[in-house]
C-alpha cells in the first residue's frame, strides 16, 4: 500500500509545481511591445500614444515613480523622466479639462499616466491588494494608456489644492465616499471629480486622484519604455 501512496504524492506535487504563477497567466501576446504597437497605430490612429505637454504645454508634472517618493520606496521610472503619455482621445479629453480649469486660474498636475506593464508587476510584488494595485493577470488601465493620476493646482502659485491626503495614500480617507473631512477638502475633491466626469472620465472610488477612460479594454496593454515611446512620438508628431 506504500507504493500507491507515493505514486499519488509525486503526481500531486508534479501538478502543483506545473501550475503557472498568477503573473504568468496573462497572454503574452496581449502585452504589446514597440513593433506590435507601431503596427496597431498604423491600422487605428486613435490608439496613438501622445506626450501630454505636446498638447497641453502648461500642464505640470510630478512623476512620483521617477522618484523614491512613492509607496514602493523605489524609483520605478528613469530619474531623468520628463515625459508621460496617454492614448490620443484620452489626451484630448484631458486637454479639455485643462482648458476649462484655466478659466478659473487653475490647472492639472500629473502624478502618473502611462505605465509600462513590467512596472505593474513590480508594484504587485510590493503590495498584493487589488483595491490599490492592479493585478498583472488583468493588467492596469495605466498600461493601456487610458488612466491618469492627478490633482488640481493654482496656475499662478503652482500650489496644489488641499485634497486631504497625498497621492497613493492607501486608506479609507482617500476614498470618494469618505466624507469626514473639512468642507474645503470635500469641495476640492468634488471639483476634480465633477470636471473629470464632465469630460468623459470615470472616477475610481478608492482613490480621489485616479481616473480612467471608458471602454479601456479596446486598448492593448503595453510594455514599452518611455524612451522608445518618446522616439516614436518624435518621428510621428
Amino acid at each position: 500500500m506504500i507504493y500507491p501512496f507515493f505514486t499519488f504524492l509525486f503526481a500531486a506535487l508534479n501538478h502543483i509545481t506545473s501550475v503557472p504563477s498568477r503573473l504568468e497567466i496573462t497572454d503574452p501576446e496581449a502585452i504589446k511591445t514597440k513593433k506590435a504597437f507601431q503596427s496597431t497605430v498604423r491600422q487605428d490612429p486613435v490608439k496613438e500614444m501622445v506626450e501630454l505637454k505636446s498638447k497641453i504645454p502648461d500642464i505640470e508634472y510630478d512623476l512620483k515613480y521617477a522618484t523614491k517618493n512613492n509607496f514602493t520606496g523605489k524609483r520605478l521610472y528613469p530619474s531623468s523622466l520628463k515625459k508621460t503619455f496617454l492614448r490620443k482621445p484620452v489626451c484630448e479629453a484631458l486637454q479639455q479639462v485643462q482648458d476649462s480649469l484655466r478659466k478659473k486660474g487653475l490647472g492639472l498636475k500629473i502624478f502618473d499616466a502611462y505605465r509600462p506593464y513590467s512596472v505593474t508587476i513590480k508594484m504587485w510584488e510590493t503590495v498584493r491588494d487589488e483595491k490599490y494595485v492592479a493585478n498583472p493577470v488583468k493588467g492596469s488601465n495605466h498600461n493601456r494608456g487610458t488612466a491618469v493620476d492627478l490633482t488640481i493646482i493654482h496656475l499662478k502659485s503652482r500650489q496644489e489644492l488641499n485634497m486631504g491626503t497625498g497621492f497613493d495614500h492607501f486608506s479609507d480617507s482617500a476614498h470618494h465616499s469618505f466624507t469626514q473631512l473639512p468642507e474645503e477638502i470635500l469641495q476640492n475633491r468634488n471639483l476634480l471629480k465633477n470636471i473629470m466626469e464632465y469630460f468623459g472620465f470615470r472616477a475610481y472610488q478608492e482613490e480621489w486622484w485616479h481616473y480612467s477612460w471608458p471602454e479601456s479594454e479596446r486598448f492593448e496593454l503595453l510594455d514599452i519604455s518611455f524612451q522608445k515611446l518618446a522616439k516614436w512620438a518624435k518621428r510621428n508628431p
